[in-house]
């Protein structure tokens, strides 16, 4: 989830293309997904999990703990989607919940399994708001809003994190009162002028704003923010699903971890994920973090007082539920998703046939 560079990503609205020449890129597309895959397999073959170190491991795990595991990582999927949904219905898009987890599954998939999957998936959630019913300037208010909302919670859930660890305590509540008190003065000065602070958000950001690569995007944005009519209540189920999101997401490596044994503080645990999410970003090139996310989280457990043997195990056993797990039920997701395109547009084209 994560998750607010995504503007770069949207894609432009492009003009109709004829039903032949659709089925032929279509059809080229999946197979140069399809072989990315593969060449991804092969080059890194070296970092996937042995299958009988996978298994030791699932056969010596705690079954009910390995069942929170699971459940936590189906919830945090579920409130991804559910965040997804919400926007498109205040924009008066109607999608099906089931529609929206098969969207958010396979979106997932191609963005941790391919090259450039970031943009892939962007770019495949855009196409499927449209196929929804949303205007293509909507479609884009719900992709950048969304990676805003995500980010957001995001970094509360670290910040929480941070003030919850006693170490780091003093140096979170340092930095927060200097952000608090940064942008709090000028706030109150410009109120007491009579400017509304956000006008002078928006004057402090116009240099950013009016830079000729972020100008169409935001355009694009406030245009579509139009048609979003958020009310207060959307707004708190935004924010609570979006930090559910991430919660469940961590409670799922904690449950993997009480499963083989490892019994370390919440917020240690929360502290070693966000450092296994930073160190996965480093490298953008590698799958999921293949490699970089598995050794980061085991060391980082570690330095925070977890034997190393049920460390390992615990990230051996979070990642199989967590990317391996998901990622196979998000490529199926996908195969449904182009099954029910390619129906939609035979039926299409059937109807425009007996017309």
């Amino acid at each position: 989830m994560t998750e607010v560079t995504v503007a770069a990503m949207v894609p432009a609205v492009a003009r109709p293309v004829p039903a032949s020449r659709r089925r032929r890129l279509r059809w080229a597309g999946t197979a140069a997904m399809l072989v990315a895959l593969g060449v991804c397999v092969v080059l890194f073959r070296a970092d996937l999990p042995e299958p009988a170190a996978l298994w030791r491991v699932i056969v010596h795990a705690g079954p009910g703990w390995l069942a929170c595991a699971v459940a936590a990582q189906l919830a945090s999927m579920g409130m991804f989607a559910r965040v997804q949904r919400r926007l498109l219905r205040a924009g008066g898009v109607r999608m099906s919940l089931p529609r929206a987890i098969r969207m958010t599954y396979a979106g997932n998939a191609l963005s941790t399994t391919l090259p450039a999957g970031p943009a892939i998936s962007v770019a495949f959630n855009f196409r499927q708001y449209r196929h929804a019913g949303a205007p293509a300037r909507l479609a884009t208010a719900v992709v950048l809003l969304g990676g805003v909302i995500m980010t957001g919670a995001y970094t509360a859930v670290g910040l929480v994190a941070l003030l919850a660890e006693p170490r780091s305590r003093g140096f979170a509540v340092a930095a927060v009162a200097a952000v608090v008190v940064l942008a709090g003065l000028p706030a109150v000065a410009a109120w007491r002028r009579g400017t509304h602070p956000a006008l002078l958000a928006r004057r402090a950001l116009r240099p950013v704003l009016r830079h000729r690569f972020v100008a169409r995007f935001t355009a694009r944005f406030r245009e579509g923010r139009a048609d979003l009519r958020l009310s207060p209540a959307d707004w708190a189920m935004l924010i609570s699903a979006s930090l559910l999101n991430w919660v469940f997401d961590i409670l799922s490596l904690a449950a993997s971890g009480r499963a083989v044994g490892m019994h370390t503080a919440l917020y240690a645990i929360t502290l070693a994920y966000f450092a296994a999410q930073a160190a996965g970003s480093l490298v953008p090139l590698l799958p999921g973090g293949l490699g970089a996310i598995e050794g980061s989280l085991a060391a980082s457990l570690v330095a925070f007082g977890a034997l190393t043997a049920p460390a390992g195990a615990a990230v051996a056993l979070y990642r199989l539920v967590s990317f391996w797990g998901v990622v196979g039920a998000g490529w199926l997701a996908w195969l449904a998703v182009r099954a029910g395109e390619r129906n939609r547009a035979e039926d299409l084209t059937a109807d425009a046939a007996t017309a």
